[in-house]
């Protein structure tokens, strides 16, 4: 399990663009049983009912790999400093 700091709001449910835009990954209740996903602020692509779970999961395990491995980018360039 990768343990990640999200600073910005992650995987919340919002009430449309101008929520969104304060998400890394936001998402909105729409008819017919789709959604539509937001990711960095902006909007990205739909979703079905049946996928919404997993998916958003997958989403967000992505952004904490990625913040992880910025995190760690970050370290090793402080400890060539030294």
């Amino acid at each position: 399990m990768i343990a990640a700091r999200i600073t910005r709001n992650a995987a919340k449910a919002v009430n449309g663009p101008g929520e969104a835009r304060e998400t890394d990954i936001g998402f909105t209740g729409g008819g017919n049983g789709t959604h539509q996903v937001y990711i960095s602020g902006l909007t990205d692509h739909r979703l079905k009912d049946t996928d919404i779970v997993d998916h958003l999961v997958e989403l967000v395990e992505k952004k904490a790999a990625e913040i992880e491995a910025q995190r760690e980018a970050g370290e090793s360039v402080l400890e060539r400093a030294h």
